[in-house]
């Protein structure tokens, strides 16, 4: 039987004067969400606010139905671009604000593998044994360029487009929502992250603190600090969701925000 240990957190960073992340674990684990706002102060703090909050009041509503994971999780995010885009026509100043999702949920009364949906470049991670293997697939320009070839990964890291967005919700034109099953297994695990985390640390860093640190909570506190030692020029926004057996999670110092059966 796999246990889920999970811990999160956020933090504006050293250069933005406020945090347009939000995130959201649900108590009892059965899924968790990381938005990353965009559009000014007010305007990407009310963009991701209101897409975690749509999203969860969806999937709570209809989370204990038949419907296909996949369809819940379409819904939930189409509900999402459309509060947004309401609030948009309600309060023209935030005309122009937006946010990334990533979502992860477990729904074991159908007795299926996770499932992940996102739009933008929040990402989902999974890490097992040494491999650390990103599972999305940023919606941005520098994205398609690397896949492509016209550009190589190295000159991605750098390039002054990189945070040009192809996909996010508040759009008109929003689509592309991608939804995947997630195979996983006892020591894995499966990190929700903004890009406030993955533009200071490359993957071998964030694999190597989440290896070297058992405990979720400690690990998720040793991200965010690493990324804001490194510049934390952005939020930076962390959840991290652990993987184990009953043996495994018998010694585990209880530090951690969630302890759930699956």
């Amino acid at each position: 039987m796999l246990k889920r240990l999970f811990s999160g957190m956020t933090d504006p960073g050293l250069l933005r004067s406020s945090n347009q992340d939000d995130f959201y674990m649900d108590p009892a684990g059965r899924f968790f969400i990381v938005a990353d706002g965009m559009g000014g102060h007010a305007g990407g703090q009310e963009a991701s606010r209101l897409a975690t909050l749509t999203i969860r009041e969806h999937l709570e509503q209809e989370w204990d139905s038949d419907a296909p994971t996949k369809h819940l999780l379409q819904r939930a995010l189409l509900l999402a671009n459309r509060a947004i885009l309401e609030d948009q026509s309600d309060h023209p100043e935030r005309g122009d604000m937006g946010t990334t999702v990533v979502v992860m949920t477990f729904r074991e009364h159908l007795d299926e593998d996770p499932w992940c949906a996102h739009v933008g470049d929040s990402r989902l991670y999974r890490l097992r044994g040494p491999k650390l293997q990103q599972i999305t697939e940023d919606h941005t320009w520098i994205a398609r360029a690397v896949k492509e070839g016209e550009l190589t990964l190295a000159q991605s890291r750098t390039h002054p487009w990189r945070h040009v967005l192809s996909q996010c919700l508040g759009r008109t034109d929003l689509n592309r929502i991608d939804i995947q099953p997630i195979p996983v297994q006892a020591g894995d695990r499966l990190l929700l992250c903004s890009d406030g985390l993955t533009e200071e640390l490359s993957d071998a860093l964030i694999a190597s603190h989440i290896k070297s640190i058992r405990a979720c909570e400690n690990a998720v506190k040793a991200l965010v600090h690493s990324a804001k030692q490194r510049g934390g020029r952005d939020n930076i926004t962390v959840v991290l969701v652990a993987l184990a057996t009953d043996k495994e999670t018998a010694d585990v110092p209880g530090v951690d925000t969630g302890f759930v059966k699956s």
